[in-house]
């Protein structure tokens, strides 16, 4: 895919991590400028990574005016008043990526707190694009106790998300926070991406042969996932799609990891749950629909594209 004509200047934060690793290779691809916001540094070369503790308000006013490299000291002044050029858009992936990390109060506190901060910022701070992850796990399902069955298929973003846990509670407590601040400074798009699984490339051969067998161990996943890959490209066409305040977008491949069609599938296997409507002979149950329509999202990682079963 070629890169976007005009690059962004973007902070990214938990770059280091599962998904950052790769979406911020294609945010870099795409022709944008990233400073990674993590704790761990990240292996590229282009890419500088600020140690920044995002629970800290201070730190992220901070980190949000800072140079993008430790060379940039020797650029000429953006202005008078400020040294260095202004952020386009804020990526905000880091958090406890799941329970049983830490205790339940601290990856709420943590998570919520480094959501509002970052938020906060980058709304006083004029940043007219902020991004961040919600997840899959706001449907009530993944990290439910017990079997516990979805409400409805399609699992879509107007669904009535009750979840039991910590980590997603801290999740839709972020989302709240997006929609606040999008409604106190008109002009800003916070949008909220509920991340499916995120799959790396190598986990295809490694995982999904298990995933395909036994599909019944997806059921806490819906059936479906995002390649890390793809999910780089629904960021940088989150970058690019202006003017729509507080959005929340599943952020999910097309395909179901499934391989039988999705509606035989989901008859048989949750017989007592609705389906609200007809959904593609493949179409993954967390649908993507939205992202597709809107966003113009275009999977090109589909899972049987690396795996043969």
């Amino acid at each position: 895919m070629a890169s976007t004509k005009l690059g962004k200047r973007i902070v990214f934060t938990g770059g280091s991590g599962k998904a950052g690793r790769h979406v911020i290779p294609y945010l870099v691809s795409r022709g944008h400028e990233v400073l990674n916001l993590d704790l761990t540094p990240l292996p590229h070369p282009s890419v500088y990574t600020l140690k920044t503790d995002l629970t800290d308000a201070g730190q992220v006013f901070n980190a949000l005016t800072s140079h993008f490299h430790i060379n940039h000291y020797s650029k000429p002044r953006h202005s008078d008043t400020v040294p260095v050029g202004p952020i386009d858009a804020v990526i905000h992936f880091a958090a406890y990526a799941r329970n049983m990390l830490v205790p339940d109060n601290e990856c709420f506190k943590g998570n919520v707190l480094s959501t509002y901060n970052v938020i906060e910022a980058a709304c006083k701070l004029g940043i007219k694009k902020v991004i961040i992850a919600s997840s899959e796990t706001t449907y009530g399902v993944c990290f439910a106790q017990g079997d516990t069955d979805y409400h409805s298929f399609p699992l879509e973003e107007d669904y009535d998300c009750d979840p039991m846990d910590t980590y997603a509670t801290s999740k839709l407590c972020g989302e709240r926070c997006a929609r606040s601040f999008a409604r106190r400074f008109p002009g800003t798009d916070i949008y909220a991406l509920r991340i499916g699984n995120v799959i790396e490339p190598h986990e295809y051969e490694q995982d999904f042969p298990e995933y395909v067998n036994n599909p019944g161990t997806r059921k806490r996943n819906a059936w479906s996932y995002i390649d890390a890959r793809d999910l780089g490209q629904i960021c940088d066409l989150c970058i690019q799609k202006d003017g729509m305040g507080f959005q929340v977008f599943n952020a999910t491949n097309t395909t179901s990891s499934l391989k039988v069609p999705t509606m035989k599938y989901l008859k048989e296997a949750c017989p007592n749950t609705p389906i609200t409507r007809e959904l593609g002979e493949f179409e993954a149950p967390l649908s993507n629909r939205k992202a597709r329509e809107v966003l113009g999202f275009k999977e090109e990682h589909p899972w049987h594209k690396y795996v043969k079963v």
